[in-house]
């Protein structure tokens, strides 16, 4: 639709209650917070809320620009599914976004009866009929980002900043700079872990470029992650204590919140990780990112900015979404193999030196 076509129909609305629906995943919720400050700019007497998966409500929690928190219980049965859905309907809401474009975001959608609902291009599974606009250049051939940007640009607010606002407390604030209080010399964060096994860069090569950047650039190193990823941050953490000293590793997987992650993320120079939640949370709160891409793209996928280096196989079934490798035999997961270190190295003294061009022009 065209911007003319919404903004005329929003202008005849009283808009007064606005909901988000956007409940996963970790690295779409972050690349969609920037159309809060744009929601708020745009309709400011406006309570705003947020339909999220239960397990990242924390990132949003007291967040400055939103009214309240609407828990979705992926895994909390049907009782709880129909209480978010009369709740929906209870808010009386005047405007909706679908972000997800799922039949149960489109459910969720429907439920409001909202005199007017969003969606995108990218909705399936018959999301798309609870909407009564959808955005233009919002398919898959667009960039995530791009897409939740979209809305930005149809309310008449694209040249606006993005801003990611993560609501961390002085408390959490205070335990990241407590955490990496041992380690001396900029900071490399890594997250070796990904929610796909496509997605998982071999840890061994992990090591190799942490190597690379503390011996040589005289980083020390933090490793990430949530419980689940504890097995590879410590192989991860094994394989570097034999190169270097144990005092220039520090392993916080499965011991952060995602506020406390994202004070980690704030505080440290460079993080290098698969395509996943934290790289897109490390890009939103400015830290720059070192991407490693195998069965997804970083033209898609990738954070915005040139103040990243994001680095992707070259094999012919790159950037696939398979979340299983649909090779056997010598060809089983070629991408791992064909994505050198040399590669990421090489990436690694770029990135270096664009932070170091960065501070010398501040």
């Amino acid at each position: 639709m065209a911007t003319a076509s919404l903004n005329r129909r929003l202008d005849e609305l009283d808009v007064r209650r606005i909901c988000v629906i956007k409940p996963s995943a970790l690295g779409d919720v972050v690349q969609s917070l920037p159309l809060l400050p744009v929601l708020h700019e745009r309709f400011p007497h406006a309570k705003i809320s947020w339909v999220i998966n239960h397990e990242f409500a924390d990132l949003l929690e007291g967040h400055p620009l939103l009214h309240e928190l609407l828990h979705f219980h992926r895994r909390g049965g049907a009782t709880h599914y129909w209480q978010l859905l009369r709740d929906l309907r209870q808010r009386q809401f005047d405007l909706v976004f679908d972000l997800q474009g799922l039949m149960r975001s489109g459910v969720m959608t429907a439920a409001t009866r909202a005199p007017l609902r969003v969606g995108l291009e990218t909705s399936r599974e018959g999301a798309s009929l609870a909407c009564h606009q959808t955005i233009s250049g919002t398919s898959k051939q667009m960039s995530a980002f791009r897409r939740y940007w979209r809305i930005a640009e149809e309310l008449g607010f694209g040249d606006r900043t993005p801003q990611t606002i993560v609501p961390t407390t002085e408390a959490d604030r205070a335990w990241a700079a407590n955490s990496l209080s041992g380690l001396a010399g900029p900071i490399l964060a890594i997250h070796p872990g990904a929610g796909w096994m496509t997605k998982r860069w071999p840890i061994e090569k992990f090591a190799v470029v942490a190597h690379k950047a503390m011996r040589q650039y005289g980083f020390s190193v933090v490793i990430l992650g949530s419980k689940v990823e504890l097995p590879v941050s410590n192989e991860l953490q094994s394989l570097l204590h034999g190169f270097v000293s144990r005092k220039a590793v520090l392993n916080l997987t499965g011991q952060t919140t995602l506020k406390q992650l994202s004070a980690v993320l704030s505080s440290v120079d460079v993080v290098l990780t698969n395509d996943s939640g934290p790289m897109h949370l490390a890009a939103g709160l400015g830290t720059s990112v070192l991407g490693i891409f195998t069965c997804t793209s970083p033209a898609i996928s990738g954070p915005p900015g040139e103040q990243h280096e994001l680095v992707a196989t070259q094999v012919a079934c790159a950037a696939s979404y398979k979340k299983k490798c649909p090779h056997s035999g010598r060809m089983h997961q070629c991408c791992m193999d064909e994505l050198s270190t040399e590669r990421v190295c090489s990436a690694l003294v770029r990135l270096i030196e664009k932070r170091q061009l960065h501070s010398r022009a501040a």
